[in-house]
């Protein structure tokens, strides 16, 4: 009985294995669970949701032997909102222009150097490390939301699946870590900390500002953008004279 049990079971996980609506329910689960763990622990910045929802979908995919490009069938329709998604971050910057405005300035500074250190930093710590030059280029735009992070990388040579790794990771602790750094520098200010989160967490670290201010949300969409932008063209020159 345990063996036709166990044989019933595969030839089920089999049947819904071919669904890509199995997967997608699996990636909507996953992130659920991990916003029920987030709740349940007082939205403490530590217990990141896509942290928990990518632990939980990678084990299951390792332990019932489920190839990425299988997975994919299914979670790409969550892939595709990411555009719409993107888009609507314009919504509470409108809403907030007039203080974009006011701190153009303060702005343009914030970019630049958010945008350098971020880059530079980390292809100076893996330098030091002796990493290759391959795996340098690859960490250099781990601040910069994935398609134009992997863009980057592999215009210069670099490995884009591990750019996508770092940048996902980038995001993540970023997400967790960013608002107890602000704390700990005294920055109370919301444009100020959505612009820090958005310039060195990406996407993850906007939804996070989102999360908990409007203006936080505006201003770190905004820094999301425009870190992309700076770091398509800052780092080729960086890495020219690094090089």
């Amino acid at each position: 009985m345990p063996n036709e049990l166990q044989s019933e079971l595969q030839d089920v996980w089999v049947y819904l294995s071919a669904s890509p609506l199995l997967h997608l329910t699996m990636t909507l689960a996953a992130y659920q669970a991990g916003m029920w763990i987030y709740k349940r622990g007082g939205m403490n910045p530590l217990l990141n949701p896509v942290l928990f929802a990518v632990v939980m979908l990678v084990a299951i995919l390792m332990l019932t032997g489920t190839s990425y490009e299988t997975f994919f069938e299914g979670a790409q329709f969550v892939h595709f909102l990411l555009g719409p998604a993107t888009v609507s971050l314009a919504v509470p910057l409108y809403r907030q222009f007039h203080r974009v405005r006011e701190s153009a300035l303060a702005i343009a500074v914030s970019l630049f150097t958010g945008s350098a250190f971020a880059a530079t930093s980390a292809m100076g710590i893996s330098w030091l490390l002796g990493a290759s030059h391959r795996t340098i280029i690859s960490i250099g735009p781990k601040s910069v939301t994935a398609p134009v992070a992997m863009g980057i990388s592999d215009s210069l040579g670099g490995l884009p699946s591990l750019t996508a790794v770092l940048v996902i990771a980038t995001g993540i602790l970023g997400a967790a870590l960013g608002p107890l750094a602000l704390n700990l520098a005294g920055v109370k200010d919301w444009a100020a900390r959505g612009f820090a989160m958005g310039t060195g967490a990406h996407g993850i670290g906007t939804a996070r500002a989102l999360q908990v201010n409007e203006v936080a949300g505006a201003f770190a969409g905004l820094a999301m953008g425009l870190n992309a932008l700076a770091t398509a063209i800052l780092l080729p020159l960086a890495w020219a004279i690094f090089r």
